[in-house]
């Protein structure tokens, strides 16, 4: 029988905290009749967000041809609808249950390319595009085409989503964390990233590529054009690739903030010796799509012969799915003006983007009065990095600790203090260990996709439950019975 020593050493590295053992916990008290709010993932539709109605009618048509032979069923929907659904059984016939070509539907990967022309006004070809089962997957390409040696290291913002440092793990790279600026609600900083790869490379490590999350996960944060053109040239000065996740590129609630792309900053600089990898995704903005699985890769300042190799890469497992690739298409080539479906795709945009604003107000607002923590306003995104402070434990002295038992140390506090904040009110939420974090700090990332009523209900448990949580910390004669108390 096969045992856990006998896998891969790299798996056992790998960690992924958004679905760690605080969620496996809350799925058992779900189970067991509690009622859970669950804030761990980007998963807007398992939260109670509506599917766009355009995408859902598209797809439906596709996925049963049948109905569009059936005049009465057809009066049902709108006739763009119909005709969008045409046109593309017309251009790709074999329809949702046959394989397309490795690098995706070659219609629909010029439609992508139109949508970043159009975007950010600059030259963009299909051929340069991969359709990708999510953004995840062209992520994970990436990293693995990137990694020649073991000893090859990829830079990752800390904090930052552990699909990074999983995959990093997972293919037997080295990770390089640079610390973002929580003072300067998480930008870049160019002195932190000249110490991070000055840092690896006394290390023997050999940096390859930077990623770069705009805007933030689990931050929030949008990073301005002078902090992309920074890394640009932070990039070209030590001769890195630049992978840069822009999955939350519609999500942007502050009026100040705006989102550039790092295909539009490096063409503003004539740049042509940087490689760019850039994802996107049917799973964020406003159509919550995770189940899909929709995406697309587009690269910049790559040689055919590379491009040749990534489009192996991907005909490895032969194509993306066919309905993702079909609603990546929806997400580049929305109904237009005119539509018969158009004012109903606009109206249920604002609604979600409106009430992802509101709601992130919301918790910016009523967790800023809680004494003890802060968090930056999100200017984009779906998440928040909340920031709380812990009494310090009598007896337990940290500078007399080396790092690694310093990281291990907070990390079990903080990791203690969210399972607890489970068991007590159902809130959900990830560790700040979880995406790294500056050491002597708390963190728990939160997002703010479920129903306003419920982001509600959790600041007011949150404010309760942390008062007296760091009250039987500061006196823990009277943690006998603590339980029942924290419950109020």
């Amino acid at each position: 029988m096969i045992g856990i020593q006998n896998l891969n050493p790299n798996l056992l590295q790998a960690e992924y905290a958004v679905r760690g053992p605080i969620v496996v916990r809350a799925q058992q008290l779900e189970e067991q009749g509690k009622k859970i709010i669950y804030c761990n993932i980007g998963n807007p539709q398992a939260l109670k967000q509506r599917p766009l109605s355009y995408i859902r009618q598209t797809l439906s048509l596709l996925e049963y041809p049948e109905l569009l032979h059936q005049p009465d069923t057809l009066k049902l929907y709108p006739k763009d609808i119909v005709e969008r659904a045409r046109m593309i059984l017309e251009k790709h016939p074999p329809g949702t249950g046959a394989y397309s070509q490795s690098a995706g539907i070659p219609f629909i990967r010029k439609a992508v390319a139109d949508f970043i022309a159009k975007r950010d006004g600059i030259p963009a070809s299909r051929d340069h595009v991969i359709l990708t089962d999510g953004a995840s997957k062209g992520v994970q390409a990436t990293i693995l085409a990137l990694l020649k040696n073991p000893n090859d290291g990829f830079m990752i913002p800390i904090p930052q989503y552990p699909l990074y440092s999983a995959t990093i793990a997972l293919y037997g790279g080295k990770q390089i964390g640079y610390f973002l600026d929580e003072s300067t609600n998480w930008q870049l900083n160019e002195a932190a990233l000249e110490d991070s790869i000055a840092k690896a490379r006394g290390e023997g490590v050999h940096p390859v590529a930077i990623a770069v999350i705009n805007p933030g996960n689990p931050t929030g944060s949008v990073l301005s054009y002078e902090n992309i053109r920074m890394v640009i040239e932070f990039a070209k000065r030590h001769q890195l690739s630049i992978v840069a996740d822009e999955v939350y590129q519609e999500n942007v609630y502050d009026p100040q903030s705006k989102f550039f792309s790092f295909a539009k900053v490096m063409f503003d600089l004539n740049e042509r010796e940087v490689t760019l990898f850039t994802f996107h995704s049917v799973s964020k903005g406003f159509l919550g799509e995770c189940g899909h699985r929709g995406g697309y890769m587009e690269f910049r300042n790559i040689p055919s012969d590379v491009l040749s190799e990534m489009i192996k890469q991907k005909s490895i497992s032969l194509c993306a799915n066919i309905s993702g690739q079909i609603s990546t298409y929806m997400m580049v080539a929305p109904p237009a003006p005119g539509d018969e479906s158009y004012e109903t795709y606009i109206a249920e945009k604002n609604a979600v983007l409106s009430s992802l604003k509101k709601k992130s107000e919301i918790l910016f607002e009523n967790i800023n009065k809680i004494e003890g923590m802060l968090m930056e306003v999100p200017q984009g995104a779906m998440y928040a990095f909340v920031r709380f402070e812990l009494p310090p434990e009598p007896g337990v002295d940290v500078s007399l600790m080396s790092p690694d038992e310093r990281r291990k140390y907070e990390q079990d506090r903080d990791e203690a203090y969210c399972m607890t904040l489970l068991e007590e009110t159902g809130i959900c939420v990830v560790p700040g260990s979880g995406f790294g974090q500056q050491p002597g700090t708390f963190h728990f990332r939160t997002t703010f996709l479920p129903p306003q009523e419920e982001i509600e209900e959790l600041v007011k448990k949150l404010k309760l439950f942390h008062e007296k949580y760091t009250r039987l910390l500061l006196n823990p004669e009277r943690s006998e019975g603590s339980h029942v108390e924290m419950k109020g």
